[in-house]
């Protein structure tokens, strides 16, 4: 026993508790959590006529007194199992807000709806891969004695790419900054659209709500360059939601001029600093609105869904853009295992969150995501159905769902969280045999179906 490594000294042990079997039953409920949350506690169901006891659960019959739920952790470099259930709801939530479902009709996959990409503007000249990186007949230096060009033919996977040509002329600070704003510039951009909508078409600005309302859902992506652009299904509705249709006039057409025109006008104003000025912020030069077509002509409503499903999972440590926990000392910043153009944005978050004029930006609270501080995926309230009413319907489906007209009551607390060493596993075996099977299944149907 000596001789073996102590996941496996501690597997035996608790294949030796005579309550081993409950404990797997409780790792294979959580789907092979990599990290669950202990809970000890009871609910009753009470009848809310008679007072009649319908059922009672309490921990102190579980093996350690305690509960394991999901931590419901969206990154698979954190929880692979947790993650992967919430890319499942992300797609049925993207999809049912492009071709109906979850109590959203399904007219809106006729509604006039778009595909868009904005990104961050340039904050000084990357590595790029695709052909020669970045050609310059003439050659030339900038102020630091680096080339202004690069003739190199970088591959996609090289770790030069999205690096700075020359980090000294990189704007680091507005690099930063634009992350710290990018969620304020997207809540401008939506208001914007709303207004240059109801202006194409005679409409008071404030009268919009109306006629039309727009609905959107949106990803935020790091780039190579570690700088966010934002994807996003953007949706035109009569003033009702998804259940009233557009007024006539709404159409793609005009929705993706309005976009286009907004990407390019509306800007956010930096906080004024003695050290850094007053900067302006926009979206990049390049914008995308693509139409989604009912009729097959354009991107494919499954494939958006499927692209954004995907990407909320990832974490910031798995793009290569930060950290997937927060970093609280500059020390930490140092240790980070980050490229050095990802922590010269870390050590900048980091100044600049010691300056009074930004700290409402809270900039060392989010070094460790250079300075992003939004949402990976928002959404407008009436694009679609929730996560809370996606996991309330599985709850339902596996029978977990109260009672009617009953009365429950609970008493938890948290006690802890993630696993013994043996624990964790025999979760990773189980989380990986559940993987296998889901694969199967798949491939089942892609053979039969």
């Amino acid at each position: 026993m000596r001789q073996l490594p102590e996941a496996d000294r501690d597997a035996i042990r608790l294949a030796q508790d005579p309550k081993f079997p409950r404990l797997l039953e409780q790792i294979t409920a959580t789907g092979g959590c990599s990290h669950p949350v202990h809970l000890s506690g009871s609910t009753a169901t009470l009848d809310g006529t008679t007072g009649e006891i319908l059922h009672h659960y309490d921990t102190r019959t579980e093996p350690g007194e305690r509960l394991l739920i999901r931590c419901r952790n969206r990154r698979a470099t954190v929880c692979p199992a947790c993650s992967r259930l919430h890319a499942g709801d992300t797609y049925h939530l993207v999809r049912a807000g492009l071709l109906g479902g979850k109590n959203v009709p399904a007219t809106v996959r006729y509604r006039p709806r778009l595909f868009v990409t904005l990104t961050a503007p340039s904050f000084g000249p990357v590595h790029r891969a695709g052909g020669v990186c970045r050609p310059r007949r003439d050659g030339g230096t900038c102020e630091h004695g680096r080339p202004l060009g690069c003739g190199t033919v970088h591959a996609p996977d090289a770790a030069v790419v999205g690096q700075p040509l020359c980090p000294d002329c990189y704007d680091y600070t507005a690099h930063v900054l634009w992350h710290a704003h990018a969620a304020k510039l997207w809540d401008r951009f939506v208001i914007d659209v709303r207004r240059r909508l109801a202006s194409s078409v005679g409409l008071v600005q404030s009268h919009f709500a109306r006629h039309a309302r727009l609905s959107f859902a949106r990803v935020a992506e790091y780039q190579k360059r570690a700088a966010v652009h934002v994807h996003a299904v953007v949706r035109l509705d009569g003033p009702a939601g998804p259940d009233d249709e557009p007024p006539a006039w709404g159409t793609a057409e005009l929705l993706i001029d309005a976009v286009r025109a907004s990407a390019r006008r509306v800007l956010v104003h930096t906080p004024y600093s003695p050290a850094v000025g007053e900067l302006a912020l926009r979206w990049g030069a390049q914008v995308d609105a693509r139409p989604l077509r009912a009729n097959g002509d354009g991107p494919d409503d499954d494939a958006v869904a499927a692209y954004v499903a995907k990407y909320v999972t990832k974490g910031a440590s798995e793009t290569g853009a930060g950290t997937d926990h927060p970093l609280t000392t500059w020390a930490a910043i140092e240790s980070a295992p980050v490229s050095e153009h990802v922590r010269t944005l870390m050590r900048t978050c980091w100044r600049l969150g010691g300056l009074p004029e930004y700290a409402s930006l809270r900039l060392r609270d989010w070094a460790h995501t250079l300075g992003y501080r939004g949402h990976i995926l928002t959404k407008s309230r009436a694009y679609s159905t929730t996560y809370a009413a996606l996991r309330a319907e599985r709850a339902h489906h596996m029978g977990h769902a109260d009672l009617t007209d009953a009365v429950t009551e609970r008493q938890w607390r948290y006690i802890g969280s993630g696993h013994t060493p043996g624990a964790a596993l025999i979760a990773a075996g189980i989380a990986a045999d559940l993987a296998e099977n889901r694969e199967q299944a798949r491939s089942y149907r892609g053979a039969y179906g």
